[in-house]
């Protein structure tokens, strides 16, 4: 296990937006489903609007959080998105040994160091697949972060590999922001109440394409969701952003969500299918479950300048602990995106 110091290794902060804000280019380095959100949804978070003079009022939404996995509402803690949450663990929660499993997303261990914690990273191996190894993950560790399917490596690690990670005392974070993009949300964790120490994250930011709304939710045990929320502030969460939380969880979003995963699931095949074509991609991360595949190309760095120079952004791998300038991750679009995009990368290729 590795333990950084604040200075060292790559930059926590940078987020794919940063590739695309204000470019113009075809985005494949957001993970935010294309076309969305939908008109329905837009039409119910528009009528939200006429509330507006009211103070949010979170309980229906939180009951429909709780009814879409299981769960009694005092399991379930809605958020300002994922990233909130992340921010209540840090300064709610007193770990003594804060590890995260790299690569992964970096705003758990960005979180955890603002609020003053070591943080020690699992750093998973190319040569294994980036696929969890529970002896990696010190005994010692009473917070453990993870992500499933874990961004930016596409993995889906197995609920039997990743409960192993729970002891008495540890809280075991999942972050699975991307699992409903996940045909049948195989290895969800989301409304097991037998894992001990589990927190679940949740985020409608990617399939329902709300990162501009923001708004996820946090599913534990009683006692730590009242933990959190007493370390929120006030109406943390708008009342559009609850009105689209309600939303979400209704059985025909359900099945259009599960339809939009199986679309996924097809359109990654043919961009994995491309990749592979190009013997300059010398590793494709697979097999890729999220919405979005890893991949490693020698001198990266110049292959992305030029796809932006064809009107396309990727996102940047060496700002994730654990992989360095020659990865890519690729947002999965449509075929018709990932035909021109597939062209372009050919042309980056050989300049």
């Amino acid at each position: 296990m590795h333990t950084p110091t604040d200075a060292d290794g790559p930059d926590l902060r940078h987020h794919g937006d940063a590739e695309v804000r204000g470019s113009g280019l075809t985005d494949l380095a957001v993970n935010v489903r294309a076309g969305t959100p939908p008109d329905w949804l837009k039409a119910r978070i528009a009528a939200s609007l006429d509330s507006l003079a009211a103070y949010p009022d979170g309980r229906t939404a939180r009951a429909a959080v709780a009814k879409r996995h299981g769960l009694p509402p005092e399991r379930v803690l809605l958020t300002a998105g994922a990233a909130e949450a992340f921010v209540l663990l840090a300064r709610a929660l007193k770990p003594r040994n804060a590890v995260v499993v790299h690569p992964q997303f970096t705003e758990p261990e960005a979180a955890l160091r603002d609020a003053g914690h070591r943080v020690g990273r699992v750093l998973l191996r190319e040569e294994d697949g980036f696929r969890l190894d529970p002896a990696a993950i010190p005994e010692d560790a009473d917070l453990v972060v993870i992500g499933n399917p874990t961004n930016p490596t596409s993995v889906l690690h197995p609920t039997t590999v990743i409960t192993q990670l729970a002891r008495p005392g540890r809280a075991l974070v999942v972050d699975e922001a991307f699992m409903d993009a996940v045909p049948g949300e195989r290895e969800a964790l989301a409304g097991r109440t037998d894992v001990p120490g589990l927190v679940v994250l949740r985020s409608l930011t990617k399939t329902w394409g709300l990162a501009g709304l923001r708004v996820g939710y946090v599913l534990a045990d009683p006692e730590t969701i009242g933990t959190l929320e007493r370390a929120q502030p006030l109406w943390p969460v708008s009342s559009p952003a609850l009105a689209a939380a309600e939303a979400c969880c209704e059985p025909t979003a359900l099945a259009e969500a599960e339809q939009a995963a199986q679309r996924i699931a097809a359109d990654r095949a043919h961009l994995v299918a491309g990749l592979t074509a190009f013997d300059e991609v010398r590793h494709v991360v697979g097999p890729a479950e999220g919405p979005f595949v890893l991949v490693r190309i020698p001198d990266a760095d110049r292959v992305r300048e030029r796809l932006r120079e064809l009107g396309f952004a990727a996102r940047r791998g060496d700002t994730f602990p654990g992989l360095g300038p020659d990865w890519l991750r690729l947002a999965v679009r449509d075929r018709a995106t990932t035909d021109a995009f597939l062209l372009a990368l050919g042309e980056a290729l050989q300049g």
